[in-house]
């Protein structure tokens, strides 16, 4: 079994740029930053920003350019695409971007206003057990 899925929730960094295909269907492009909020083995706080390029068609699309700004809040739920080709010198080019399959408009509220959800401390990704190849896992043990 195979699974590509992406749930995405950030701001945008532009205004949407929308196009129509040869095919008359609608094609929005946009660009969201996403922060991770966490505290490091020195106890400072820090932050990580992503960018992602999102591609929405259709109806998405349309919905998009008319109601997403520079700056709002949304939810993007969709699958990874990664194209490539050779720029004019020669040169291969890959983009990795987010194919939308739904979308959720953010409230209309200040940034400010929406305080970021951080994890408690980053050595908590590290604790995850690792169960070896060699060692036998008994059914009486999963808690299900």
């Amino acid at each position: 079994m195979n699974l590509n899925k992406v749930f995405l929730i950030g701001r945008l960094t532009k205004d949407p740029e929308t196009k129509t295909l040869s095919s008359g269907k609608n094609l929005c492009q946009i660009s969201i930053a996403t922060d991770r909020f966490f505290t490091d083995k020195e106890g400072k706080k820090r932050q990580e920003t992503e960018f992602h390029n999102v591609i929405l068609f259709g109806r998405l699309a349309e919905i998009a350019s008319q109601y997403l700004k520079k700056g709002s809040l949304v939810f993007i739920e969709g699958r990874l695409r990664t194209r490539n080709w050779e720029n004019g010198s020669g040169n291969k080019k890959f983009r990795t971007e987010i194919i939308a399959e739904r979308m959720q408009l953010g409230p209309k509220a200040p940034k400010e206003t929406l305080p970021p959800i951080e994890a408690e401390k980053e050595e908590k990704e590290e604790e995850i057990p690792v169960i070896e190849d060699e060692e036998e896992i008994n059914i009486e043990d999963i808690p299900f």
